[in-house]
């Protein structure tokens, strides 16, 4: 198998994409780092990072749950070096954790800014940074950041400016990343064409109205497998959409991955 024995670390893989991805790479051999924060369940997002690692084992991979807040850089050290102790190394970062919050300037409180700064943006820099040593000496090392391709269309900046900038700051991460590690370390980043079935999107952006509109973390599950496959030389420097990868494997019948099938679709965000 193609992941059998490779080492990925996944921010926030205790639920929705993050864990979706690390399902889908553990039932090809994958060591899983489940790094996130939650280790009690809360009822409106469900999961810990030992019912993830559970799951992930149940799936045909190896899973090691670590509980880590990535605003905090000695959390990330720390997790990191519990990686490297329990699996041999680490050979790729997938930059799921993220938060968000669709309001304008003056609704969007200092504190919720400075979450989405640290979390988003340091957060992200910091998890690559203390990961690179063992990237450098991986097996067909990859980084893999979920934001968007960076469109600058005023639209996306003026009814959520302090969100968009963020993700636009990861999408740049990653390809800055790309032309720093070129030919070493792959990086790219991944964006759904249309709203993903998560717990953000049912608690906090259209409830279940907007999630049966939406599609499962199924496709980004796929669409990650199909970027992870592939070397540095081949891929390397995108900002990919998900339809866009299933579609240059030949798949473009996606109606399995939408919660109803045959149903009408939301259109994501910055797409």
């Amino acid at each position: 198998m193609a992941f059998s024995n490779r080492t990925i670390l996944i921010t926030g893989a205790s639920r929705g994409i993050g864990k979706a991805i690390a399902l889908r790479l553990a039932a090809e051999g994958a060591n899983i780092v489940i790094a996130a924060k939650s280790v009690e369940e809360d009822p409106r997002l469900g999961g810990t990072i030992y019912s993830a690692a559970a799951e992930i084992e149940a799936a045909g991979g190896k899973a090691l749950a670590v509980q880590v807040d990535i605003r905090h850089e000695e959390q990330i050290a720390a997790a990191v070096e519990k990686a490297v102790s329990t699996f041999g190394g680490i050979d790729v970062v997938i930059n799921n954790a993220s938060a968000i919050q669709l309001t304008n300037t003056e609704l969007t409180e200092t504190k919720r800014f400075d979450l989405m700064q640290s979390i988003n943006v340091r957060g992200t820099f910091l998890v690559v940074k203390h990961c690179l040593p063992y990237l450098k000496k991986g097996n067909n090392p990859h980084i893999l950041t979920l934001s968007p391709p960076v469109n600058l269309d005023p639209k996306w900046l003026g009814g959520h400016i302090a969100y968009t900038i963020t993700k636009y700051n990861m999408s740049m991460l990653a390809m800055g990343w790309a032309a720093e590690f070129k030919g070493q370390i792959a990086s790219n980043a991944l964006w759904p064409r249309t709203t993903i079935d998560t717990a953000a999107v049912r608690n906090l952006l259209g409830g279940e109205a907007l999630a049966k509109m939406s599609r499962t973390t199924d496709i980004l599950a796929d669409a990650a497998y199909y970027i992870l496959r592939k070397t540095a030389a081949e891929c390397s420097g995108h900002t990919f959409i998900d339809e866009e990868v299933l579609a240059a494997e030949g798949i473009t019948d996606l109606d399995k991955y939408s919660v109803i099938p045959g149903g009408q679709l939301y259109q994501d965000l910055f797409v």
